[in-house]
């Protein structure tokens, strides 16, 4: 037995936590550069406010329908996601926080009213962090999914299922008529995992609800679609075929890329960029205990301007795999000055590092190691490295090649619209007053 935790409209959901004028509002949290919206409140969607609107296309909704646009804040949706998978985590005895948002819960085990034990931890999450959730109980992690989206879909839209189901729903407790009447009333885009290409090919063939899914031919499905999907139904008939994964998997691939807040001409300012898009994907690279084989390093213009368009990347392979910011960070910034050409308005770069590798295994070489080439020293000042920018901040401690005028460099994102950090910021901390 599964439950799934889900914060709702999450990003919205924080803001909302130190600033309460904004309850009842049509609110969006916009993306990296202001760009389109990665969050919207329930009054946002009911404008018709899709996921992914472009900023410039509903600015217009702030005059006439006081809609509130607000910079991601990232740092404040990562401490309290923290604070809400710690609450949840009361919920069972194992959990996998599978996003920001979201953790699933292992049930096994556990007695009593599942439906009132959680409604008791989503009010003391809702009490202790401020975010309201959905929490959906199941047999398997599809089927937990699938109560999740009716819970928060029932509390929503008033009359799209029974009145029951809002906020907490267990299917598990469900009839088998009453499951196929829940089911024949879900789309069968809603279940985890069927995207959009396979919901066209699904309604294409009169598979049109959850209900029509769970009745399909189980060799059918592996012969048409693939093995994956067989899976899904499987989960939604009740065979539980997906773990819980109590530790997420080592990343094949670590990538940090950003758009620029306004266009880049000149070297001396990409190498800033690409020199903190490094010693991220580094620090990123060492949280999870890997060394890398290759540096890749890209930058291109804006298919969206007028202007000349120029596109180029350039992989560096390592002398030997490695985690350290500054031997990542010196291949990145080769590989940017060889396909860096002047006289283009780039708009975007980025770096990534291919060939992980756990850094239990490293590689040695015989009769080439200078004396001062000391890697578990090299270790040690990464270490430190990584400690500083936790405790004080991040770029606190940064290579000088990524200049030192914080957000005031001219590639910076644009963040007009960003709030304080209220909890990861001492200077930025809420002030209560009686």
């Amino acid at each position: 037995m599964y439950a799934l935790v889900d914060g709702n409209n999450f990003y919205v959901s924080c803001e909302r936590v130190f600033r309460p004028t904004l309850n009842g509002c049509p609110v969006v949290v916009l993306s990296n550069n202001d760009g389109c919206a990665i969050a919207r409140s329930n009054e946002a969607k009911a404008l018709g406010i899709a996921m992914g609107a472009p900023w410039f296309k509903i600015k217009h909704m702030a005059e006439s329908d006081g809609l509130v646009a607000l910079s991601a804040n990232f740092a404040l949706y990562g401490d309290l996601s923290d604070r809400m998978m710690s609450l949840a985590a009361g919920l069972g005895p194992l959990q996998e926080i599978y996003s920001i948002d979201e953790s699933f819960i292992d049930l096994t085990g556990v007695r009593g009213n599942l439906v009132e034990r959680s409604h008791k931890v989503r009010a003391r999450i809702l009490q202790w962090v401020g975010i309201p959730c959905g929490i959906g109980i199941g047999a398997t992690k599809t089927l937990a999914k699938l109560a999740n989206h009716i819970a928060k879909t029932a509390e929503r839209k008033p009359g799209s299922y029974p009145e029951h189901f809002a906020q907490v729903c267990n299917l598990a407790t469900l009839t088998p008529l009453e499951l196929e009447a829940v089911m024949a009333a879900t789309p069968v885009n809603e279940v985890w995992g069927v995207g959009r290409q396979i919901t066209k090919q699904l309604l294409e063939g009169g598979v049109n609800t959850v209900l029509d899914l769970v009745r399909i031919d189980l060799a059918m499905v592996k012969r048409r679609w693939s093995v994956v999907l067989e899976r899904t139904v499987r989960e939604l008939q009740g065979t539980s075929c997906i773990d819980l994964e109590h530790a997420p998997q080592p990343k094949q691939e670590i990538a940090c890329t950003r758009s620029f807040g306004h266009p880049v001409t000149e070297l001396h300012e990409l190498e800033e960029a690409v020199t903190e898009f490094a010693s991220r994907a580094a620090q990123k690279l060492r949280k999870q205990s890997s060394l890398a084989g290759q540096v890749m390093c890209f930058i291109r213009t804006s298919p969206f301007r007028q202007d000349a368009q120029y596109s180029r990347s350039v992989t560096m392979p390592l002398r030997r795999p490695s985690a350290d910011t500054t031997v990542i960070v010196a291949a990145a910034l080769a590989g940017l000055r060889a396909i860096y050409r002047p006289g283009f308005k780039l708009a975007k770069a980025g770096v990534m590092l291919l060939e992980l590798q756990s850094d239990t295994v490293q590689q040695q070489e015989l009769a080439l190691e200078r004396e001062d080439d000391n890697v578990a020293d090299r270790g040690r000042l990464m270490t430190t490295l990584d400690d500083l920018n936790q405790r004080y901040g991040r770029g606190t401690v940064l290579m000088a090649s990524a200049g030192l005028a914080g957000n005031r460099r001219a590639w910076s994102m644009k963040q007009e619209r960003r709030t304080p950090g209220y909890t990861t910021c001492l200077a930025d901390m809420a002030v209560a007053r009686a």
